[in-house]
Parts: structure tokens; sequence; C-alpha cells
């Protein structure tokens, strides 16, 4: 793995893959870092040539992603979609009360709300993909299992055998959020693709998944970099 250094100081990490077909520069939610991902058969050199001829674009992804924010005493970290204090207390688990979000004091609270943000997210996340997957038609893939992960592009996904992953970031997210996203994965059994008939499946399983998707697009940046271990 390598990388590419612009006229402007911008590092793009690169990157490659059996499995790519083309050339694809992503900025990273997470940290706003720049990747190139190269497929079989690509120099470093067309890669560098593809990442100049983005660089505007490039420019204007970086500069858009939101700044990295520490889990740490007194930030504001959202749950259920609410902004909530960050505070230590003679505790053993956090607990929410009222606007402040308690914390084990002496503890360091990033690793503390990460384990506890990602069974909050199982708690809700599993009955619903249950839930959604009773209302599929019969003779479809059947739901096999669940897991939760923290991973940098995306909200969830499907395998073929029917075992479903959720990013337990969604946590942070509002409720209604969390009931679109397992809609999605569970509408994944019985369509591998994002087809007008997957969204039709989709629309069926969460009619109001509109609005929950604008929200993920334009608040999901900022659920991702919140960076719980301090590095």
């Amino acid at each position: 793995m390598g990388s590419i250094t612009l006229a402007t100081g911008q590092e793009v990490v690169v990157r490659r893959s059996a499995r790519a077909r083309r050339m694809i520069l992503r900025v990273s939610r997470r940290d706003g870092q720049a990747v190139l991902t190269l497929p079989p058969g690509a120099t470093e050199a067309e890669g560098a040539r593809f990442v100049q001829s983005r660089a505007d674009w490039l420019g204007r992804a970086v500069a858009s992603m939101p700044a990295p924010a520490v889990v740490a005493h007194g930030a504001r970290l959202p749950v259920d979609g609410t902004p909530l204090v960050i505070t230590p207390a003679a505790l053993r688990l956090p607990r929410i009360e009222g606007e402040a979000l308690l914390v084990p004091a002496g503890r360091e609270p990033g690793p503390v709300l990460a384990a506890w943000l990602r069974e909050r997210a199982r708690t809700v996340l599993e009955p619903a993909c249950t839930a959604h997957a009773r209302r599929l038609p019969s003779g479809v893939r059947k739901l096999t299992g669940i897991s939760l992960r923290d991973t940098r592009s995306r909200w969830g996904s499907c395998t073929a055998q029917g075992k479903l992953m959720f990013n337990w970031r969604l946590a942070m997210a509002p409720p209604a959020v969390l009931d679109y996203v397992a809609a999605h994965e569970v509408a994944h059994l019985a369509r591998m693709d994002h087809s007008p008939a997957f969204w039709a499946v989709v629309a069926h399983l969460c009619p109001e998944h509109e609005g929950s998707r604008a929200w993920l697009r334009r608040h999901g940046p900022a659920l991702q970099a919140w960076r719980f271990r301090r590095d």
C-alpha cells in the first residue's frame, strides 16, 4: 500500500483490490482520509493521473467532512438522535439521566460507550429485523443471523446466506433511522440489488423510509466522525 501526494499537500492512500473493476476514489467518512482503489493491472502512474483529474472534487469532498469529535467528559454525544452531555458518575454502567449521559468515573468513556452503544443498537435492531422478516413473502431467503460492527463505508449489509450486519453507530441516530436500515437489509433477503422491485419491498416494510434515508445522508458523516479510542 502506497500513497500519492497532490500539490495541495493532500495525501491519497493507494490500495489494490483483486475485485475492483475500475479505479475508485473515495473519502472516508470516519477520518477524512482519501483512498484510491486500483484494479488489477492498473499502475500507480495511472492512478496518480486519475487522482489529479479529480483534484477539485477531492478538495471539496475533504473540506465537507465534519471535524473528528473525541468521546470525552463534557462532550455532547448523540444517542437516539439527541445530544447528551457525557458526565462521570459513581456507577458501573452508562445511564441516561435527563440531558446527561452518565459514565463510570475513573474509566475512559470512549471504549465504555462504544460497548454500550453496540448493545443498545442490538436491542433495537434484532427485534426490528425479526418483525420485518415476518412480513416478507414466502420463498425468500431466511434471516439466519445478525452481527454488529464498526464499519467505515456502510451502515448495513446482507449476505447470500441471510446474515445481516449493522454498524453499531446507528445507536446514535433516531430510532426511525434504525428501523429503516433494518428494513433495508431485510429487504435484501428478497432482492439482492437496488432495483425498483427492491425499493418496493423497502416501502412495504418501512413506508416512511425516505425521511430516514435523507437523515442518514445528511448526518451520517457526523456519526462516523466520533472517535471512541484515543490514537
